[in-house]
Order: C-alpha cells, then sequence, then structure tokens
C-alpha cells in the first residue's frame, strides 16, 4: 500500500514523498494529495520516488496529468530520485524525455 505524506521542505519547495506502490489503488489519494498542493503553494512541486518500488500505467498516467496541470499554470513537476525500476519504466515510455527526472547521485568511490 502506498503511504503519501507531504512535507514542506526548506527553501520553500513543495514536496511530496512517496512509498510502495504507485498503482489503480492508491493513485486516487495521491491525486487528491497533489491537487492539494498544487492549490495552496507556489513554486515548482517536487515528488520524491525515492521509496516507490514500482508503478503501473495509473501511476504514470496520474505523473503526465500532474506535469500538464503543472505547466498549465507556468509551474514544473520534479521527480526526484527514482529508484531504478521506475528509471526503466520512465525510459521504457519515454516519459524521462518529457518530464524532469532529478537522479540521485552515484556514490563517490575511494
Amino acid at each position: 500500500m502506498l503511504a503519501p505524506t507531504h512535507n514542506a521542505v526548506r527553501n520553500q519547495e513543495n514536496v511530496v514523498r512517496l512509498s510502495g506502490l504507485l498503482d489503480v489503488r492508491s493513485v486516487g489519494d495521491v491525486r487528491q494529495l497533489l491537487n492539494d498542493l498544487i492549490d495552496n503553494s507556489a513554486g515548482d512541486v517536487i515528488v520524491d520516488l525515492g521509496a516507490v518500488d514500482a508503478m503501473d500505467a495509473t501511476g504514470l498516467g496520474l505523473l503526465v496529468a500532474t506535469h500538464r496541470r503543472t505547466q498549465l499554470l507556468g509551474r514544473q513537476l520534479v521527480l526526484r530520485h527514482p529508484v531504478p525500476s521506475v528509471v526503466r519504466i520512465l525510459a521504457v515510455t519515454r516519459l524521462h524525455r518529457i518530464l524532469r527526472v532529478e537522479r540521485m547521485p552515484l556514490p563517490i568511490s575511494a
């Protein structure tokens, strides 16, 4: 089950941290959370995907719809730290070309 949490982070960032599965069962709650954030804030909307195990087509559709909504308002959706399985889905669907994705930096080896 997806456990969405909303946190306002320093520097006036609007961050939604998600965990678990972003699928047909959880997308309704996440959609409401994102819409509330967009309606009640300014600036970019950041979705932290660092703890999302997987997503289905419904989850991808939510991200695209949120991207469109933020663009219409002159804002940007940022997908932060997606796990490798989510990065693969974004690449296969070519959504990585449309959506702004901030990947986790690789660790520096000694």
